[in-house]
C-alpha cells in the first residue's frame, strides 16, 4: 500500500512539473487588464510580483505564470507548507499529550510530594484547556501540593527562545511569542475594561490571573471620543511584577478588550499555572519552578490536545504564528527525535524531496510560520505542492483549513466582486504580501493560485491580487 502511495505521489509530482515548467513565451504573457491596472495604481512594479494560476489537477499549461521560478519571501503563506507536511507526516487525527506525574502519596486532599506537568508541544493549551488539566489534578483528590509544582519544558531545545522585540520591535504583540514545549495560552494576558454604569471607573479583569503579579483592578474613565484608547490608558507593562495604567479610558469606548504578551515570557507558564491553581482553591507548600520529571516516574494521566485537523484550521484561518512554530518543532521532534528548529528544517527538507520532488528549487525553511526574513519559496514550487495536495486524500482537511474569501478568517472582509469562491492562505509582513491556495472557477474547474509581492510597497499589491482571484474565478 505504501509503495502504491509513493508511486501515486511520484506520478502526481511529474504531472505538476510538466504543467508548471512553462515555456519562456508564456512566462512573458500579459497580465489580466484589471490586475495590470491595479498594480499600476498601487505603483507596484511587475518585477516585484510573482503570480501563478494553474489547474489544480496539473494536466494543462498554466493560465498565467509570471516569475514563477524566483524564490521569494512568502510571509505567512509558508504555513501552507508546514501544515500540509504535518497532515501528511502525522495524519489529521494526530494529537499531543501533556502527561502529569505525582511523586508522593495523596491523603486528605494533600499530595505529600511534588506535582510534575510535562509539555510535549501542545499548540493549543489555552486558558480553558489549562483549567481543565488542573481540574483533572483536583479530580485525583489533590487540593494542596506540599512540595513543588514543577513544569518540564525539556522536549523543545531551550535555544528556541528569543527576544520578542527582535523581529519587528513589537514585544507586546502576542504573535511574537516564542514557542516552547509547555506553551500556556500563547504567553498572553487578555484584559477586559468594563465601565461602571454611571460611575467614574472601569473595572479591569485579567485572564489568566498571574501568580505574584500585581494587576491594577480599575482605570479612571475620561471624557472625549474613543479614538486611540490604548494610548489613552497609558499602560505600563515594563515591570513583570506589576501591570498598571496611568491614564484613563474614554467613557465613549464602552467595554474594550486587549490581549498583550507578558513582559517576562520565560516565567509566564509558572505564573499562569500558579495563578489558576490558586484561583481554583489549590495551594502549594513549596514553589512553582522549572525542572524535569524524575526518571522512571509514570504519569497518572495524560491530557490530550484537539486533533491536528483542528489545530491546522486555527493556524491557517487566523494565521497563528506561535501555533505554526509549535507544529514545525513537533515535526522535528517526531521525525528526528529532537525538538529544535534545525531538526525541523531537516525533517521538512526530507519530506519535500520525498513527497513533492526535486523539479523546482526546494523551499528555504526557518521557523515554518513565515514570521521570518529568511524563508523563501518560488511560486512554481508552492504551486506544485498545492497540486499534489489537491490529488491527495488529505485535500479536504487542507482546503477546509484555509480562509474562505469573504467568509471567515483573515479573508472575511475581502469578498470577490464576481461572487466567486476561493480558499486562500494570506501572508503579510512589512515587505511581503500575498495569497495562495485554491480558486473555484465558474466553469466547475479548480485552480491553484499563488500571488506574492516583495518590496517596500508589497502591501499595496493586495487589490491587484484580489483582481487576479476574480479573474481566475471567471473562466466560463
Amino acid at each position: 500500500m505504501r509503495l502504491l502511495r509513493l508511486s501515486f505521489l511520484r506520478t502526481a509530482c511529474a504531472l505538476s512539473f510538466t504543467a508548471l515548467a512553462v515555456p519562456g513565451a508564456l512566462a512573458q504573457q500579459a497580465f489580466p487588464g484589471e490586475v495590470e491596472t491595479a498594480l499600476a495604481r498601487a505603483k507596484v512594479p511587475r518585477d516585484a510580483v510573482t503570480m501563478l494560476v494553474a489547474d489544480a489537477d496539473g494536466v494543462r499549461p498554466p493560465r498565467l505564470a509570471w516569475r514563477t521560478q524566483v524564490p521569494v519571501n512568502p510571509a505567512s503563506i509558508m504555513k501552507l507548507v508546514t501544515t500540509y507536511a504535518a497532515l501528511d507526516l502525522l495524519g489529521p487525527a494526530y494529537s499531543w499529550s501533556t502527561p502529569v506525574y505525582v511523586d508522593g502519596t495523596v491523603s486528605n486532599g494533600v499530595l505529600n510530594g511534588n506535582l510534575y506537568i510535562k509539555g510535549q508541544g501542545d499548540p493549543k493549551l489555552v486558558l480553558e484547556r489549562a483549567w481543565l488539566l488542573l481540574r483533572r489534578v483536583q479530580g485525583l483528590g489533590i487540593t494542596t501540593v506540599s512540595g513543588d509544582i514543577v513544569l518540564d519544558r525539556s522536549a523543545f531545545d531551550g535555544a528556541i527562545e528569543n527576544d520578542p522585540a527582535a523581529f519587528d520591535g513589537e514585544p507586546l504583540r502576542p504573535y511574537n511569542a516564542s514557542p516552547e514545549a509547555l506553551l500556556v495560552n500563547f504567553k498572553s494576558v487578555n484584559m477586559v475594561f468594563t465601565p461602571e454604569r454611571g460611575g467614574q471607573l472601569a473595572r479591569v479583569s485579567y485572564e489568566p490571573p498571574l501568580a505574584s503579579v500585581s494587576m491594577q483592578p480599575t482605570v479612571a474613565l475620561a471624557p472625549g471620543e474613543c479614538g486611540d484608547w490604548r494610548a489613552a490608558i497609558r499602560p505600563d507593562f515594563s515591570d513583570p511584577n506589576r501591570i498598571r495604567f496611568m491614564g484613563g479610558l474614554p467613557a465613549a469606548c464602552g467595554e474594550k478588550s486587549w490581549a498583550v504578551a507578558y513582559a517576562d515570557p520565560r516565567t509566564y507558564g509558572l505564573r499562569a499555572i500558579g495563578g489558576m491553581w490558586a484561583e481554583m482553591g489549590g495551594r502549594v507548600g513549596g514553589q512553582m519552578r522549572d525542572g524535569r520529571v524524575p526518571a522512571g516516574l509514570k504519569p497518572v494521566f495524560e491530557f490530550g490536545s484537539p486533533p491536528l485537523s483542528e489545530v491546522v484550521r486555527d493556524i491557517n484561518k487566523y494565521s497563528n504564528n506561535v501555533m505554526a512554530q509549535q507544529l514545525f518543532l513537533t515535526l522535528g521532534l517526531t521525525q528526528k527525535n529532537r525538538g529544535s528548529f534545525e531538526a525541523s528544517r531537516s525533517a521538512l527538507g526530507q519530506w519535500w524531496r520525498d513527497r513533492i520532488g526535486t523539479g523546482e528549487a526546494p523551499p528555504v525553511f526557518d521557523n515554518g510560520s513565515g514570521l521570518s526574513r529568511d524563508e523563501r519559496i518560488s511560486a512554481a514550487a508552492l504551486g506544485r505542492m498545492l497540486q499534489v495536495a489537491w490529488r491527495s486524500p488529505l485535500m479536504p482537511e487542507l482546503v477546509s483549513s484555509l480562509p474562505a474569501m469573504g467568509v471567515d478568517g483573515t479573508l472575511r472582509k475581502r469578498a470577490l466582486r464576481s461572487g466567486g469562491a476561493a480558499h486562500l492562505k494570506t501572508g503579510s509582513l512589512r515587505d511581503a504580501a500575498g495569497v495562495a491556495g485554491y480558486v473555484h472557477g465558474a466553469s466547475g474547474r479548480r485552480y491553484v493560485l499563488v500571488a506574492i509581492a516583495n518590496g517596500e510597497n508589497a502591501g499595496a499589491a493586495r487589490a491587484a491580487f484580489d483582481a487576479l482571484v476574480d479573474w481566475a474565478a471567471q473562466d466560463n
